[in-house]
This record gives C-alpha cells, structure tokens and sequence, in this order.
C-alpha cells in the first residue's frame, strides 16, 4: 500500500486551509520577492510546499541541503526535483574537509556515541550549509507542523521571533491532509514514505516507524525525545517550550 493510499485523509474544512497556505504564499513573496527562500528535505510536507510555489508562478526560491549521508531515494528525488521546478532549485553540501576531518577524528558512526557528537555532525553537515542558504535571506519557508511533535504544537503561521522571519505555511495541516493533497494532485514524493519513513533525515539517523510509534520516533531514535532538533528550529521551539512551561 502506498503512502497516499495509507495515509490521505482530507478534513472537513481542508478547502479552507489550502486557501489560507496559498495566500500566505503568495504574500511572503509579495512582501519579500528575492529575500524569501523555501527550505525543503524533500519530506511529504515540503514537496507540498514545493508544488504550491510552482503552482501558484511564484519565483520563491528553493533550498535543499545536500548533506552527504542522505538516502538514494532522496537523491533520487532531488535529480527529479532539480529537472521539474519551475522555482530555481540550490543545493548547498558541507565543506568536504571538515566531513572528512570529523570522521577521521570521531570515526563514521560518532553521532551514536553521544548527543554532543551527533550535533557536531549536524553542525557540519546541516547547520553551517543552512547559514550558507540563509545568508542575505529576510525570510524562510518551512514545512513545520504543529501536529508532527509535542515540541512543534504551537507552531504560528507566520513567526517574527527571530531576526528573519520563518514562515510556516502548513503548520495547520493534519498529515492526512498532506497526503490528501500529494495524491489529488500527483505530487511526486520520496519512496521512503511508502516504507513507513514519515520524517526523513540523513541515512545514518533515520529509520521506519511501527504502528502506534510517534510521528518522529524514526529520528535519532536512540536519543531523549527532548533532544530530537538537529539545529534548523531550536529556538523558536524552546521559546514555545518555555511559553508551554510558564502557562
């Protein structure tokens, strides 16, 4: 069974959550034309996020973060990406001397011995290309959900917290409705999702869920579920943390 078979589910009101994603859209690029970047995994949410840009003709630009230890699937997914987009697609890699130099000194498997060497990986390999993406951006897109953790659940549309403001155009969606979407319109997606791969990372840090198991449990699975952030959207969700805290 497919992922959209298994998993697509619209909600009652889902016409009106589409309406209020594509305006969102067409007003962050309205307000910030070039300075606007969308920041994809390639995971469900984002190649939603993905066709509604191509969809909607806006010239959103599009991100993607080559880390060096992603799946074939994804890579696939991404010569696809790079071949269909409307949308001019970048890929930013890290700095292959600092991979290499990591691995020589922590050994390939570093991020299973301890939280602080699998952060330094993620510094390596996502964080400094993130700040690379970012660099001269007023703004980003994401496909953060309030519904994919207990971490995320306050997550706001439009969020102005921070120096660049992070738009989250899905963070009301419901996973049924992502899947709703991708199959009436044929989105093309990472096969990983119809091996019960719902959140995809790197290869190393990402495995399939079972029945029942939370939506990131398949994310640095042998770590605290308080840990489970690789860096992108620490500070925002600790503030919503703490806010969660304080209330």
């Amino acid at each position: 069974m497919s992922a959209v078979e298994l998993n697509a589910r619209p909600s009652a009101d889902f016409d009106v959550k589409l309406a209020e994603t594509q305006a969102l859209l067409q007003r962050a690029a309205a307000e910030f034309g070039p300075d606007i970047t969308q920041a994809s995994s390639l995971g469900a949410e984002d190649v939603v996020i993905t066709h509604l840009i191509n969809a909607l003709q806006l010239d959103t630009p599009i991100f993607v973060l080559e880390t060096g230890a992603l799946h074939a699937q994804t890579l696939a997914l991404l010569d696809r990406t790079l071949s269909t987009s409307r949308a001019p697609v970048t890929v930013y890699k890290p700095v292959q001397e600092a991979v290499v130099q990591f691995v020589a000194r922590e050994g390939k498997d570093a991020m299973y011995r301890s939280i602080e060497l699998r952060k330094a990986c993620c510094g390596i390999r996502k964080m400094a290309p993130l700040a690379r993406a970012l660099e001269g951006k007023r703004a980003w897109i994401t496909g953060l959900r309030r519904e994919q953790s207990s971490a995320r659940a306050e997550v706001p549309l439009q969020d102005n917290s921070e120096s660049r403001v992070k738009f989250n155009p899905l963070a009301n969606w419901t996973w049924g409705e992502v899947w709703h979407y991708i199959g009436r319109n044929q989105v093309d997606y990472n096969a990983l999702h119809d091996e019960f791969f719902p959140s995809i990372g790197c290869e190393p840090c990402t495995r399939a869920i079972s029945l029942g198991e939370d939506f990131r449990a398949g994310r640095w699975w042998w770590e605290d579920e308080a840990a489970k952030e690789c860096g992108l959207h620490v500070k925002a969700l600790r503030q919503a943390q703490g806010e969660r805290a304080i209330a």
